[in-house]
Parts: structure tokens; sequence; C-alpha cells
């Protein structure tokens, strides 16, 4: 699939103000600072659809872009290290925890994880989160330009080990991304394209 256009439509911290349309929605989250808006940007191939920014926590709203006119990909907020404070960081998971609980145009939601880092315990008790509530999820392993392939391996067996050794039976569907090189991009938007063709076979 290839993102011809992808356009802004709303940021807002109440679920019952998302877009009304029955569109498919993907999800993406993760650790602040884990290159959430830069992947995003370079998936729609637009520099600037999503705000980077050096300082963790600078995603703070719920943000509806709409894809080639018949899906929504899902910016949300970042948890765990923002440098917020307490009252506004549990605004920010009450909210985003109804998004995940109320939201029936949710498909699929993108966990992203630094590839160069050890399991780290708020990712595994949200991807937990998601699990009890089966939502369905997939990983994203972001950064892989980052380490040389041994190490990138060796890390993503680590979490598969770290993983299957607490809640989970296997190790759940994975992509390797790099923003700087694109590596990733093909494979992550052919699932989502695969997906939302087959939601169409089915109407």
């Amino acid at each position: 699939m290839k993102i011809k256009t992808a356009d802004f439509v709303i940021s807002n911290s109440d679920v019952s103000k998302c877009p009304k349309e029955r569109l498919p929605e993907y999800a993406f989250i993760g650790r602040s600072n884990v290159g959430k808006s830069s992947l995003i940007n370079m998936l729609t191939g637009q520099n600037k659809l999503a705000k980077t920014s050096g300082r963790p926590g600078k995603t703070q709203l719920i943000n509806h872009f709409k894809i080639n006119n018949n899906w929504f990909l899902v910016d949300l907020p970042g948890y765990g290290y923002a440098k917020v404070s307490k009252s506004i960081k549990k605004t920010f998971q009450s909210f985003i925890k109804n998004y995940f609980l109320q939201r029936e145009q949710l498909i699929c939601t993108f966990v992203l994880v630094d590839c160069r880092h050890e399991p780290q315990k708020i990712d595994l008790e949200f991807m937990e989160f998601l699990g009890e509530n089966e939502i369905p999820f997939c990983i994203i392993f972001t950064k892989s330009d980052k380490l040389k392939l041994s190490e990138l391996n060796r890390n993503i067996k680590n979490y598969s080990k770290k993983m299957t050794n607490t809640i989970w039976e296997e190790m759940p569907q994975y992509f390797i991304t790099s923003a700087t090189s694109s590596d990733g991009k093909e494979e992550l938007l052919n699932f989502i394209g695969d997906i939302n063709q087959s939601l169409e076979d089915n109407l």
C-alpha cells in the first residue's frame, strides 16, 4: 500500500469527540521519546505531519489523521517518563484507557519499543493491559539503524524470551523500523493494507 494523502482531522482528549466515520483505525503508542512522531512522518512521507521534539511528552492529545480517505492513523500520547505533572499524567492515562476500551473503530494497536533497550516494565504492563482486554496489537521496534544487526537480533530475542516467560504463549507479530532509513515502511503499510482489504471483502 502507498500513502497518497494524509490529512490531520482532529485533536482531542474526549473519546466521544473522535471522528464518527466508521473507518478502520490504527493506533500508535509507546513510551515517551521512542520515536513515534518520526515514524509516523516516515510512514506518511510528510516530514511535519506529526510534531517531533527532543523533549519527551510532546504529544498530549488523541490525534486523528485520515489516510487515503479510507482509514485513520491515530497518534496517541506517550506513556512513561514525560515531564508533565502527576495530575496531567493521570488525565492522560484516563483518556488513553477510555480510547482503547470504547473505540469500536480501533482495528490494531502498534506498540512502539526502542530496540536498543532491554524490555521495560511499563511496555510489558501496557501490552498486558491490551491482552487482558482483547485489543489486537503488534510491536514496532524503532531506531533499528542505531544497532548492528547482531545486536538487534539479540535484543529482539531477549524481548521474545521475556514475554514468553510471563503471560504470553508466543511473541506477538512485530516489525523492525527506522525512521532514518525507512526500513520496515513497506512491510508495515502492506500489513495495514491487507487488513483493510479483508475488511472491505467482508462487508
